[in-house]
Parts: structure tokens; C-alpha cells; sequence
């Protein structure tokens, strides 16, 4: 299994089945889920029936993909969660040197450098335990607050594109580092 050993101000665990409340608490804001399906704030039977199945299918402890719970170490409190699996992971053609890092926080925990401290640390860790090419990532073209996660932690632009999400067709940027 993948180990990810706390930064200064977090600690680290892959989530699993038993971080259902989290998960569910975690979308119930609309600013959070602003540019993951329009704002709309996740029910049960989304966590259910569409969030759980997609994360049970890629989560693999020995590869370190899945949620990594982000929890700040000194109060323990769960602000958030940052995402690993290879790109494409749901097409045909998934990439399986190409690590997809993506995240989301709690509004409280936005601006204070959680997120980036976060995916460095995980990516970092991966970094010296997998044989990963590539580490990208993606956003909306308006998600300024992901854009600049991907740049603090060295990803550099590739693209714009659009891609499907919950919310519809949307122009997205694409950002990548090598591992």
C-alpha cells in the first residue's frame, strides 16, 4: 500500500466506504459544487448510487488511488479530499501513466494553502512509489481557485478543451507535470 506521510499542517488517509458522511457533508455547499455540476449539493442517492460505484471502481490501496482524506493534524477536523487515478479512467482508453490529482475542500479551507500542501504531499509520495509518467490535472476554465493549486504544485498548461461533466459541456484546461 501506498504510504503518504503528513505535511506540516495535514494528515493523510485513503478513504473508503465508511467516509460516506464526509463525502455527503462535503457537497452539501453550493460554492463547493459550483463547478462540479452547477452548484447543485449531492443527495444520498447520488452518493449512493453514482459516487460510490465510480470510486469503488478505481480505488486501489496498492497503487494509492482513490480519495485521500486531508484532515488538519492539530484538531483533527476533515476539510477535504484530493483524488488520484490514472486519466481517462472511465473511457477506453484509460492512461495509466498519466495520473489524474484532483480535490476538493471545505469553503473554510479555501486561501489558506490546504490544497496545494495537500497534492504535493500525495504527489510527491506517488512519485517515489509508482511508476507514473505524467501527473494532470483538470478544471473549467473558470475554476481559478483549482488553476492555481495546479500551478503552485508545478503542473504546467497543455490545453483547453471541452469536456462533459455533470453540468453539462464545458471549456476545461488541462494541466500536466511530469513525474
Amino acid at each position: 500500500m501506498i504510504t503518504v506521510t503528513n505535511s506540516a499542517r495535514l494528515s493523510f488517509a485513503l478513504m473508503d466506504e465508511s467516509d460516506a458522511q464526509l463525502l455527503f457533508d462535503l457537497d452539501q455547499d453550493p460554492a463547493v459544487m459550483r463547478f462540479i455540476n452547477g452548484g447543485k449539493p449531492s443527495t444520498w442517492q447520488d452518493i449512493e448510487q453514482r459516487f460510490l460505484p465510480r470510486f469503488r471502481a478505481y480505488r486501489n490501496a496498492d497503487k494509492g488511488w482513490g480519495l485521500w482524506k486531508v484532515t488538519i493534524t492539530e484538531t483533527k477536523q476533515f476539510i477535504g479530499w484530493i483524488l488520484v487515478r490514472p486519466m481517462q479512467f472511465f473511457s477506453d482508453t484509460p492512461r495509466w501513466d498519466d495520473i489524474e490529482l484532483g480535490w476538493r475542500f471545505k469553503q473554510e479551507a479555501w486561501g489558506k494553502g490546504f490544497a496545494s500542501e495537500a497534492a504535493r504531499q500525495i504527489q510527491q509520495a506517488l512519485a517515489k512509489q509508482t511508476d507514473a509518467k505524467f501527473y494532470s490535472a483538470v478544471a473549467e476554465v473558470d475554476n481559478l481557485g483549482s488553476i492555481n493549486i495546479m500551478k503552485k504544485i508545478g503542473m504546467k498548461y497543455i490545453k483547453t478543451e471541452q469536456e462533459q461533466t455533470l453540468a453539462g459541456v464545458v471549456d476545461a484546461v488541462f494541466y500536466q507535470m511530469p513525474a
